[in-house]
Protein backbone atom coordinates (compact mmCIF):
# COMPACT_ATOMS: atom_id res chain seq x y z
CA UNK A 1 0.00 0.00 0.00
CA UNK A 2 2.76 2.37 0.96
CA UNK A 3 4.75 1.60 -1.93
CA UNK A 4 1.50 2.61 -4.08
CA UNK A 5 1.17 5.27 -2.39
CA UNK A 6 4.12 7.12 -3.72
CA UNK A 7 3.53 7.33 -6.89
CA UNK A 8 0.81 9.99 -6.26
CA UNK A 9 2.37 11.94 -3.73
CA UNK A 10 5.05 12.52 -5.75
CA UNK A 11 3.30 13.42 -8.68
CA UNK A 12 1.63 15.67 -6.49
CA UNK A 13 4.83 17.60 -5.33
CA UNK A 14 6.07 17.43 -8.67
CA UNK A 15 2.92 19.03 -10.66
CA UNK A 16 2.60 21.87 -7.45
CA UNK A 17 5.91 23.72 -9.00
CA UNK A 18 4.91 23.08 -12.76
CA UNK A 19 1.37 24.84 -11.79
CA UNK A 20 3.33 28.07 -9.71
CA UNK A 21 6.19 27.96 -11.98
CA UNK A 22 8.08 31.06 -13.77
CA UNK A 23 6.01 30.26 -17.52
CA UNK A 24 2.44 30.24 -15.37
CA UNK A 25 3.31 33.50 -13.42
CA UNK A 26 4.63 35.05 -16.86
CA UNK A 27 1.39 33.47 -18.77
CA UNK A 28 -1.08 35.14 -15.82
CA UNK A 29 0.94 38.44 -16.39
CA UNK A 30 0.39 38.94 -19.68
CA UNK A 31 -3.26 37.83 -19.35
CA UNK A 32 -3.95 40.59 -16.86
CA UNK A 33 -2.17 43.44 -19.25
CA UNK A 34 -4.17 42.50 -21.98
CA UNK A 35 -6.79 42.63 -20.48
CA UNK A 36 -6.48 46.66 -20.59
CA UNK A 37 -6.04 46.88 -24.13
CA UNK A 38 -8.61 44.91 -24.41
CA UNK A 39 -11.15 47.13 -22.79
CA UNK A 40 -9.27 50.33 -23.54
CA UNK A 41 -8.75 50.57 -27.00
CA UNK A 42 -12.44 49.52 -28.20
CA UNK A 43 -14.04 51.50 -25.63
CA UNK A 44 -11.95 54.26 -24.59
CA UNK A 45 -13.21 56.70 -26.96
CA UNK A 46 -16.31 56.30 -25.64
CA UNK A 47 -15.67 57.33 -22.20
CA UNK A 48 -13.39 60.65 -23.62
CA UNK A 49 -16.64 61.30 -25.70
CA UNK A 50 -18.89 61.09 -22.68
CA UNK A 51 -16.42 63.41 -20.89
CA UNK A 52 -17.62 65.99 -23.68
CA UNK A 53 -14.28 65.65 -25.88
CA UNK A 54 -13.96 66.69 -29.17
CA UNK A 55 -12.89 63.49 -31.97
CA UNK A 56 -10.06 66.34 -32.64
CA UNK A 57 -9.46 65.81 -28.91
CA UNK A 58 -10.06 62.34 -28.69
CA UNK A 59 -7.37 61.67 -31.69
CA UNK A 60 -4.76 63.59 -29.39
CA UNK A 61 -5.76 62.17 -26.08
CA UNK A 62 -4.62 58.93 -27.19
CA UNK A 63 -1.92 59.64 -29.39
CA UNK A 64 0.13 61.01 -26.09
CA UNK A 65 0.43 57.63 -24.86
CA UNK A 66 1.94 57.12 -28.34
CA UNK A 67 4.26 59.50 -28.22
CA UNK A 68 5.29 59.08 -24.40
CA UNK A 69 6.95 55.84 -24.92
CA UNK A 70 9.39 57.35 -27.50
CA UNK A 71 11.47 58.99 -24.16
CA UNK A 72 9.35 56.50 -21.24
CA UNK A 73 10.68 53.52 -22.73
CA UNK A 74 14.14 53.88 -23.57
CA UNK A 75 15.11 55.96 -20.06
CA UNK A 76 13.23 53.06 -18.02
CA UNK A 77 14.75 50.81 -20.17
CA UNK A 78 18.49 52.31 -19.38
CA UNK A 79 17.27 52.13 -15.43
CA UNK A 80 16.48 48.47 -16.02
CA UNK A 81 19.63 47.74 -17.07
CA UNK A 82 21.40 49.47 -14.49
CA UNK A 83 19.51 47.86 -12.11
CA UNK A 84 19.98 44.27 -13.36
CA UNK A 85 16.35 43.50 -11.64
CA UNK A 86 12.90 43.47 -14.08
CA UNK A 87 10.37 42.13 -10.91
CA UNK A 88 10.46 45.48 -8.91
CA UNK A 89 10.76 48.37 -11.27
CA UNK A 90 7.69 46.67 -13.00
CA UNK A 91 6.04 46.50 -9.60
CA UNK A 92 6.19 50.20 -9.62
CA UNK A 93 5.13 50.54 -12.74
CA UNK A 94 2.41 49.04 -12.46
CA UNK A 95 1.49 50.74 -9.36
CA UNK A 96 1.84 54.22 -10.72
CA UNK A 97 -0.14 53.51 -13.62
CA UNK A 98 -2.93 52.48 -11.05
CA UNK A 99 -2.57 55.15 -9.21
CA UNK A 100 -2.73 57.80 -12.42
CA UNK A 101 -5.81 56.07 -13.85
CA UNK A 102 -8.02 56.44 -10.57
CA UNK A 103 -6.79 60.44 -11.42
CA UNK A 104 -9.33 60.03 -14.63
CA UNK A 105 -12.37 59.83 -12.03
CA UNK A 106 -11.52 63.58 -10.84
CA UNK A 107 -9.94 65.06 -14.41
CA UNK A 108 -12.49 67.64 -15.97
CA UNK A 109 -11.32 69.24 -19.14
CA UNK A 110 -8.84 68.17 -22.19
CA UNK A 111 -5.69 69.54 -20.08
CA UNK A 112 -6.23 67.70 -16.70
CA UNK A 113 -7.26 64.80 -19.45
CA UNK A 114 -4.52 65.28 -21.52
CA UNK A 115 -2.11 65.69 -18.69
CA UNK A 116 -3.30 62.23 -17.06
CA UNK A 117 -3.15 60.67 -20.49
CA UNK A 118 0.75 61.12 -20.38
CA UNK A 119 1.37 59.98 -17.41
CA UNK A 120 -0.76 56.69 -17.78
CA UNK A 121 0.88 56.28 -20.89
CA UNK A 122 4.55 56.67 -19.07
CA UNK A 123 3.75 54.07 -16.89
CA UNK A 124 2.14 50.94 -18.89
CA UNK A 125 4.03 51.56 -22.18
CA UNK A 126 7.00 51.27 -20.07
CA UNK A 127 5.71 47.50 -18.95
CA UNK A 128 5.51 46.21 -22.67
CA UNK A 129 9.26 45.88 -23.50
CA UNK A 130 10.15 44.74 -19.70
CA UNK A 131 7.58 41.99 -19.85
CA UNK A 132 8.98 41.17 -22.97
CA UNK A 133 12.99 41.46 -21.97
CA UNK A 134 12.53 39.49 -18.88
CA UNK A 135 9.58 36.62 -20.83
CA UNK A 136 12.46 35.80 -23.00
CA UNK A 137 15.30 35.78 -21.06
CA UNK A 138 13.67 33.49 -18.64
CA UNK A 139 12.26 31.33 -21.55
CA UNK A 140 15.84 30.70 -22.35
CA UNK A 141 17.13 30.05 -19.41
CA UNK A 142 14.47 27.79 -18.11
CA UNK A 143 13.72 25.83 -21.93
CA UNK A 144 10.16 27.75 -22.09
CA UNK A 145 8.87 28.82 -25.46
CA UNK A 146 8.42 32.74 -24.87
CA UNK A 147 5.78 32.42 -27.97
CA UNK A 148 3.25 29.84 -25.59
CA UNK A 149 3.58 32.26 -22.80
CA UNK A 150 2.64 35.30 -24.64
CA UNK A 151 -0.36 33.74 -26.69
CA UNK A 152 -2.35 34.26 -23.48
CA UNK A 153 -1.90 37.91 -24.06
CA UNK A 154 -3.67 37.78 -27.31
CA UNK A 155 -6.69 35.54 -26.01
CA UNK A 156 -6.89 38.05 -23.20
CA UNK A 157 -7.25 40.66 -25.64
CA UNK A 158 -10.13 38.94 -27.41
CA UNK A 159 -11.75 37.66 -24.30
CA UNK A 160 -11.51 41.42 -22.74
CA UNK A 161 -13.02 42.99 -26.05
CA UNK A 162 -15.98 40.18 -26.67
CA UNK A 163 -16.73 40.07 -22.68
CA UNK A 164 -16.10 43.74 -22.17
CA UNK A 165 -18.80 44.83 -24.61
CA UNK A 166 -21.69 42.45 -23.55
CA UNK A 167 -20.58 43.92 -19.58
CA UNK A 168 -20.80 47.59 -21.30
CA UNK A 169 -23.82 47.33 -23.85
CA UNK A 170 -26.85 49.49 -21.96
CA UNK A 171 -24.64 50.77 -18.77
CA UNK A 172 -23.45 54.13 -18.14
CA UNK A 173 -20.03 54.91 -19.95
CA UNK A 174 -18.90 55.03 -16.39
CA UNK A 175 -18.65 51.81 -16.21
CA UNK A 176 -15.85 51.67 -18.89
CA UNK A 177 -13.56 53.62 -16.52
CA UNK A 178 -14.00 51.05 -14.11
CA UNK A 179 -13.26 47.98 -16.09
CA UNK A 180 -10.08 49.45 -17.06
CA UNK A 181 -9.31 50.30 -12.94
CA UNK A 182 -9.84 46.95 -12.29
CA UNK A 183 -7.51 45.38 -15.06
CA UNK A 184 -5.23 47.61 -14.43
CA UNK A 185 -5.37 46.86 -10.68
CA UNK A 186 -5.16 42.83 -11.27
CA UNK A 187 -2.36 43.74 -13.65
CA UNK A 188 -0.43 45.64 -10.41
CA UNK A 189 -1.63 42.68 -8.57
CA UNK A 190 0.38 40.08 -10.76
CA UNK A 191 3.46 41.89 -10.94
CA UNK A 192 4.47 40.82 -7.51
CA UNK A 193 4.35 37.00 -8.36
CA UNK A 194 6.88 37.41 -11.48
CA UNK A 195 9.83 35.81 -11.32
CA UNK A 196 12.60 37.74 -9.32
CA UNK A 197 15.39 37.50 -12.23
CA UNK A 198 18.14 38.78 -12.21
CA UNK A 199 21.37 39.60 -14.11
CA UNK A 200 24.48 41.37 -13.98
CA UNK A 201 25.01 45.12 -14.86
CA UNK A 202 27.83 46.78 -16.12
CA UNK A 203 28.58 50.92 -15.83
CA UNK A 204 30.01 52.75 -18.43
CA UNK A 205 29.90 56.51 -18.98
CA UNK A 206 28.60 56.21 -22.26
CA UNK A 207 24.76 56.32 -22.44
CA UNK A 208 23.53 52.65 -23.53
CA UNK A 209 20.74 53.63 -26.32
CA UNK A 210 23.69 55.90 -27.95
CA UNK A 211 25.43 52.71 -28.17
CA UNK A 212 22.93 50.39 -29.87
CA UNK A 213 21.85 53.42 -32.03
CA UNK A 214 25.13 53.73 -33.53
CA UNK A 215 25.41 50.16 -34.45
CA UNK A 216 24.87 49.30 -37.95
CA UNK A 217 23.21 45.81 -37.41
CA UNK A 218 20.42 47.37 -34.82
CA UNK A 219 19.55 50.03 -36.74
CA UNK A 220 18.62 47.83 -39.80
CA UNK A 221 17.03 45.79 -37.53
CA UNK A 222 15.08 48.47 -36.14
CA UNK A 223 14.38 49.69 -40.07
CA UNK A 224 13.29 46.66 -41.07
CA UNK A 225 10.93 45.47 -37.91
CA UNK A 226 9.44 49.27 -37.67
CA UNK A 227 8.38 49.33 -41.08
CA UNK A 228 6.62 46.22 -40.78
CA UNK A 229 5.19 46.89 -37.90
CA UNK A 230 4.04 50.27 -38.87
CA UNK A 231 2.36 49.50 -41.54
CA UNK A 232 -0.25 48.15 -39.89
CA UNK A 233 -1.56 51.90 -39.55
CA UNK A 234 -4.28 52.45 -41.90
CA UNK A 235 -5.47 48.57 -41.10
CA UNK A 236 -5.97 49.87 -37.18
CA UNK A 237 -7.09 53.16 -38.63
CA UNK A 238 -9.61 52.70 -41.07
CA UNK A 239 -10.03 49.49 -42.14
CA UNK A 240 -13.27 48.88 -40.14
CA UNK A 241 -14.48 52.29 -42.05
CA UNK A 242 -13.38 51.35 -45.25
CA UNK A 243 -15.08 47.33 -44.96
CA UNK A 244 -18.08 49.49 -43.62
CA UNK A 245 -18.27 51.91 -46.79
CA UNK A 246 -18.12 49.01 -49.33
CA UNK A 247 -21.20 47.08 -47.20
CA UNK A 248 -19.63 44.33 -44.96
CA UNK A 249 -21.78 44.20 -41.49
CA UNK A 250 -20.51 44.55 -38.43
CA UNK A 251 -20.85 40.76 -37.33
CA UNK A 252 -18.16 40.49 -40.47
CA UNK A 253 -16.24 42.78 -39.74
CA UNK A 254 -15.83 41.47 -36.22
CA UNK A 255 -14.77 38.03 -37.58
CA UNK A 256 -12.49 39.14 -39.58
CA UNK A 257 -10.75 41.39 -36.85
CA UNK A 258 -11.06 38.12 -34.74
CA UNK A 259 -9.84 35.75 -37.75
CA UNK A 260 -6.24 38.00 -37.23
CA UNK A 261 -6.00 37.70 -33.23
CA UNK A 262 -6.33 33.94 -33.84
CA UNK A 263 -4.05 33.69 -36.67
CA UNK A 264 -1.58 35.44 -34.59
CA UNK A 265 -2.55 32.73 -31.61
CA UNK A 266 -1.49 29.83 -34.01
CA UNK A 267 1.58 31.40 -34.39
CA UNK A 268 2.53 32.03 -31.02
CA UNK A 269 1.77 28.29 -30.15
CA UNK A 270 3.84 27.05 -33.21
CA UNK A 271 6.59 30.18 -33.70
CA UNK A 272 9.23 27.98 -31.71
CA UNK A 273 9.35 25.86 -34.67
CA UNK A 274 9.66 28.62 -37.07
CA UNK A 275 11.93 30.08 -35.27
CA UNK A 276 14.15 26.89 -35.12
CA UNK A 277 13.95 26.15 -38.96
CA UNK A 278 14.22 29.85 -40.14
CA UNK A 279 16.58 32.25 -37.07
CA UNK A 280 14.82 35.17 -36.26
CA UNK A 281 16.24 37.51 -39.54
CA UNK A 282 14.45 35.34 -41.97
CA UNK A 283 11.47 34.86 -40.26
CA UNK A 284 11.09 38.43 -40.45
CA UNK A 285 11.77 38.65 -43.69
CA UNK A 286 9.15 36.07 -44.54
CA UNK A 287 6.64 38.50 -42.77
CA UNK A 288 7.19 41.13 -44.85
CA UNK A 289 6.83 39.56 -47.89
CA UNK A 290 3.51 38.22 -46.50
CA UNK A 291 2.60 41.45 -45.46
CA UNK A 292 3.08 42.85 -49.15
CA UNK A 293 0.97 39.99 -50.02
CA UNK A 294 -1.61 41.09 -47.43
CA UNK A 295 -1.96 44.36 -47.71
CA UNK A 296 -1.81 44.68 -51.64
CA UNK A 297 -4.36 42.21 -51.97
CA UNK A 298 -6.43 44.10 -49.02
CA UNK A 299 -6.43 47.34 -51.40
CA UNK A 300 -6.94 45.51 -54.61
CA UNK A 301 -10.49 43.78 -53.43
CA UNK A 302 -13.08 44.15 -50.71
CA UNK A 303 -14.89 41.11 -51.43
CA UNK A 304 -14.94 38.83 -48.49
CA UNK A 305 -13.33 35.61 -49.58
CA UNK A 306 -9.55 37.17 -50.62
CA UNK A 307 -9.89 39.18 -47.45
CA UNK A 308 -10.59 35.78 -45.16
CA UNK A 309 -7.69 34.64 -46.81
CA UNK A 310 -5.01 37.07 -46.51
CA UNK A 311 -5.96 38.08 -42.71
CA UNK A 312 -4.79 35.19 -41.75
CA UNK A 313 -1.24 36.59 -42.87
CA UNK A 314 -1.74 38.93 -39.46
CA UNK A 315 -0.43 35.93 -37.76
CA UNK A 316 3.08 37.23 -39.68
CA UNK A 317 2.75 40.48 -40.21
CA UNK A 318 2.42 41.02 -36.57
CA UNK A 319 2.98 37.79 -34.52
CA UNK A 320 6.04 36.63 -36.63
CA UNK A 321 7.27 40.01 -36.61
CA UNK A 322 7.23 40.91 -32.80
CA UNK A 323 8.57 37.19 -32.41
CA UNK A 324 11.70 37.61 -34.40
CA UNK A 325 12.49 41.42 -32.81
CA UNK A 326 12.20 39.57 -29.24
CA UNK A 327 14.44 37.32 -30.28
CA UNK A 328 17.22 38.91 -32.59
CA UNK A 329 17.44 41.28 -29.18
CA UNK A 330 17.87 38.32 -27.35
CA UNK A 331 20.18 37.13 -29.42
CA UNK A 332 22.07 40.23 -30.57
CA UNK A 333 22.05 42.87 -27.25
CA UNK A 334 24.40 42.46 -24.47
CA UNK A 335 22.87 40.73 -21.44
CA UNK A 336 24.03 44.27 -19.66
CA UNK A 337 21.76 46.23 -22.35
CA UNK A 338 18.91 43.90 -23.33
CA UNK A 339 16.50 46.29 -21.64
CA UNK A 340 17.46 49.17 -23.50
CA UNK A 341 17.24 47.63 -26.60
CA UNK A 342 13.48 46.16 -25.94
CA UNK A 343 12.48 49.57 -24.87
CA UNK A 344 14.30 51.46 -27.59
CA UNK A 345 12.80 49.01 -30.15
CA UNK A 346 9.10 49.61 -28.56
CA UNK A 347 10.11 53.22 -28.60
CA UNK A 348 10.81 53.86 -32.19
CA UNK A 349 9.02 50.30 -33.95
CA UNK A 350 6.09 51.45 -32.19
CA UNK A 351 6.47 54.76 -31.00
CA UNK A 352 7.86 56.69 -33.81
CA UNK A 353 6.56 54.52 -36.39
CA UNK A 354 2.83 55.08 -35.55
CA UNK A 355 3.57 58.34 -34.78
CA UNK A 356 3.91 58.66 -38.18
CA UNK A 357 2.08 56.50 -40.17
CA UNK A 358 -1.09 57.01 -38.24
CA UNK A 359 -1.62 60.47 -39.74
CA UNK A 360 -0.10 59.67 -42.93
CA UNK A 361 -2.99 56.75 -42.63
CA UNK A 362 -5.26 59.15 -42.38
CA UNK A 363 -4.15 61.44 -45.23
CA UNK A 364 -3.90 58.56 -48.10
CA UNK A 365 -7.14 57.04 -46.83
CA UNK A 366 -8.90 60.31 -47.45
CA UNK A 367 -7.30 60.80 -51.18
CA UNK A 368 -6.91 56.93 -52.12
CA UNK A 369 -10.09 55.36 -49.95
CA UNK A 370 -8.91 51.35 -50.04
CA UNK A 371 -5.92 51.86 -51.87
CA UNK A 372 -3.98 52.97 -49.16
CA UNK A 373 -3.46 49.72 -48.19
CA UNK A 374 -1.10 49.69 -51.80
CA UNK A 375 1.81 52.50 -49.30
CA UNK A 376 1.39 49.47 -46.47
CA UNK A 377 2.79 47.18 -49.26
CA UNK A 378 5.38 49.18 -50.29
CA UNK A 379 6.61 49.49 -46.68
CA UNK A 380 6.61 46.00 -45.41
CA UNK A 381 8.28 45.28 -49.18
CA UNK A 382 10.87 47.42 -47.83
CA UNK A 383 10.85 46.38 -44.65
CA UNK A 384 11.64 43.06 -45.90
CA UNK A 385 14.58 43.89 -48.22
CA UNK A 386 16.16 45.55 -44.99
CA UNK A 387 15.96 42.49 -43.28
CA UNK A 388 17.53 40.66 -45.76
CA UNK A 389 20.46 43.21 -45.89
CA UNK A 390 20.47 43.04 -42.04
CA UNK A 391 20.64 38.73 -43.00
CA UNK A 392 24.16 39.84 -44.34
CA UNK A 393 25.04 42.04 -41.84
CA UNK A 394 24.76 40.01 -38.62
CA UNK A 395 26.44 36.80 -37.90
CA UNK A 396 23.77 35.34 -35.52
CA UNK A 397 26.14 36.26 -32.44
CA UNK A 398 25.64 39.17 -30.10
CA UNK A 399 26.67 42.72 -31.52
CA UNK A 400 29.64 44.45 -30.62
CA UNK A 401 29.68 47.97 -29.11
Amino acid sequence: MGSAMYPVWLAVRWRIPRLSGPGVRLSAFYWCLFLIIGVYLPFWPVWLENRGMTAAEIGILLAVGTWVKVFANPLVGHVVDQRGDRRRPMIVLAGLALAFVILFSAADGFWPLLIISGLFGFALSSLFPLSDNLTVRVANERGLQYGRIRLWGSISFVVAAMVGGRILEGRPEGWILALVVAAVALTWVSTFFLPDARWPTERSGKAPSLKLLTNPVFLLFLASASLIQSSHAVYYGFATLYWRAVGHSETVIGWLWAEGVIAEIVLFIFGAALLARLGPIWLLTLAGVLGTLRWGVTGMTADLMPLLLVQVIHAFTFGATHLAAVHFIAQAAPPNLSASAQSIYSALGTGVGFGITLPLAGYLYAHFGGAAFHFMAAMTAVGALCAVFLARRWDGGQISL
